[in-house]
């Protein structure tokens, strides 16, 4: 497995709304995706509002063709595009999906949302006919992992949402009152 991404570290707001997908995109353009590679390849696509990452269930032979494809998506070069990325191989895949599904590479630590979106995306690949038995491993684990590390820590806990949290930092402090006290006549 092969997650290629961007997210809210590696690439600023207007790059990454250039690669966001609504769900209802996602199956066509994972149709579209896959024709670009090997026969047979497996691929999924966890797109939020801070990150989209594809995920390869085929060979290294992929990369390549997957940053094209990616970068004509975006309008972008491909060296570009290239600035903002990463690519994980053999554990530091699995470990950046346990991540991504626990809350641990959000914006807000412990973002509840994303596991939802990681399993939309498992239900559009599902679909579409891309998910073939690696990833569907893979995520299966994921999901699982995130379902421990929410239960043995107080990760996500008192997690909201980049909307909630949005609205918070955005609403005026409370004024502090000060009371005086008369004194006695």
């Amino acid at each position: 497995v092969i997650p290629l991404g961007l997210n809210h570290a590696t690439a600023p707001i207007d790059v990454r709304g250039r690669f966001a997908f609504s769900p209802e995109q996602l199956a066509p353009t994972l149709l579209e995706f896959r024709e670009r590679l090997t026969r047979g390849s497996e691929v999924a696509i966890v797109s939020t509002c801070n990150r989209t990452d594809l995920y390869l269930g085929s060979e290294r032979s992929a990369v390549e063709p997957a940053f094209e494809w990616l970068a004509g998506i975006g309008g972008m070069s491909r060296q570009s595009l290239s600035d903002h990325t990463y690519l994980h191989e053999g554990g530091a895949a699995a470990r950046h999906a346990f991540r991504v599904a626990s809350g641990l590479d959000s914006m807000v630590l412990g973002e509840p949302q994303i596991l939802g979106q990681m399993k939309q995306a498992v239900r559009e690949a599902e679909t579409a006919g891309t998910l073939g038995r690696t990833l569907h491993q893979m995520f299966q684990r994921s999901f699982a992992v995130a379902k421990e590390v929410r239960t043995s820590t107080d990760v996500g806990a008192h997690s909201i949402s980049m909307a909630a949290a949005a609205v918070r930092l955005a609403a005026p402090s409370p004024k502090k009152t000060t009371v005086t006290r008369s004194s006695p006549r």
